[in-house]
């Protein structure tokens, strides 16, 4: 029962969770899906350059919205490793 009250509690709390309108443009050079896609997969470098360079970032900022995040999400879990790696060594273990 604890499990499903911390569920909807998370949901809820989600559901509230919204971008801001300069965060998003639908223009033509805009990241889009692909882009998102890259970053993702760069991410873990593009983090530890952020941490010495303000000038770099870790996520576009304007993009087009739900498909760059989607492709970010898919670059940083798919492509970058994400748990596939961490679940493979995992089962060596046991």
């Amino acid at each position: 029962m604890r499990v499903v009250g911390l569920a909807v509690a998370t949901l809820l709390l989600t559901a509230c969770a919204s971008q801001i309108d300069a965060g998003v443009t639908k223009t033509a050079g805009s990241p889009g899906f692909w882009w998102g896609l890259w970053h993702g997969f760069v991410f873990p470098w593009a983090w530890i350059g952020s941490l010495f360079d303000p000038d770099i970032a870790v996520y576009a900022v304007p993009n087009r919205g739900g498909w760059y995040d989607f492709g970010f999400f898919l670059g940083i879990t798919v492509l970058g490793g994400g748990s596939f790696f961490g679940s493979k060594s995992a089962k060596g273990k046991r």
